[in-house]
């Protein structure tokens, strides 16, 4: 086990519908990561921005991304994270990538589609949790419109870590910066949130607001809103430990099922 998890967060601007570009400028973001870290986290459909255009740039899970999260991760000896449109089944699916450096990929697919803009007419629901194990720690990854429903993440498993990977606009930011601060707090755990900045091809607007918070509700990372920035942060083991263990809320959490 490792007691400390170092993540590198590239809040960034994203190119509309071009998986090509939007991979040649993480390429460069990532080749400037100063230091070794374990995770890179990616925005929610980083190479495309948030498109109902599923058909124009869907890839398969062999395809071109994917590939190319697989030799940075080796490159890095890092895992990545994000999410993309992926094609299967005759079926589109916003999904959650993890790749790690041994080359094992891992994904979930989004469960809460957006029905404001209509992307459960696009993409298909998915209907599995998923629960990371990464150097002794346990990940729980979620995307963006996941986040206003506390039931889905609610930490049943003793994970570690809440991850969103988000494009979640400026109107509704507030939501964002209260949301994960209450998932924090909530399951006693560190929960991270990366969201896009800039302007979409429909025209929405995205600032940003990538946070860490604590198992306290503290935030750890002053990332600038509406600006391209990487931030790497430290997380430590003993500080998940030390609350659970002195405080022993989620001994009193209500059980239940989702079916």
């Amino acid at each position: 086990m490792q007691n400390e998890l170092k993540i590198t967060l590239l809040q960034s601007d994203l190119v509309w519908e071009n998986p090509e570009q939007n991979r040649t400028n993480f390429t460069k973001k990532i080749d400037n990561i100063s230091e070794q870290v374990d995770i890179i986290v990616l925005p929610e459909m980083f190479t495309s921005g948030f498109t109902m255009n599923a058909n124009k740039v869907a890839e398969k899970m062999d395809g071109e991304t994917v590939s190319w999260m697989k030799q940075l991760a080796l490159k890095t000896n890092a895992a990545l994270v994000g999410s993309l449109v992926v094609s299967e089944n005759n079926a589109f699916y916003n999904r959650l990538v993890f790749v790690e450096p041994s080359g094992v990929v891992t994904h979930y697919d989004k469960r809460h589609t957006f029905t404001l803009v209509g992307e459960d007419k696009v993409y298909s629901a998915g209907s599995k949790k998923l629960i990371l194990d990464f150097k002794g720690w346990k990940i729980c990854p979620l995307v963006c419109y996941d986040l206003r429903f506390p039931v889905w993440a609610r930490n049943t498993e003793d994970y570690d870590v809440l991850l969103y990977v988000a494009n979640w606009p400026k109107p509704r930011i507030s939501a964002w910066d209260a949301l994960l601060k209450a998932r924090a707090i909530e399951n006693m755990c560190y929960c991270i949130g990366l969201n896009r900045v800039g302007v979409d091809g429909v025209n929405c607007t995205y600032s940003g607001h990538s946070a860490v918070y604590d198992v306290l509700g503290e935030q750890l990372t002053p990332i600038k809103p509406n600006t391209e920035q990487s931030l790497i942060v430290i997380l430590e083991k003993r500080h998940v430990e030390a609350y659970r263990n002195k405080l022993k809320f989620l001994d009193d959490r209500d059980t239940f099922s989702i079916i």
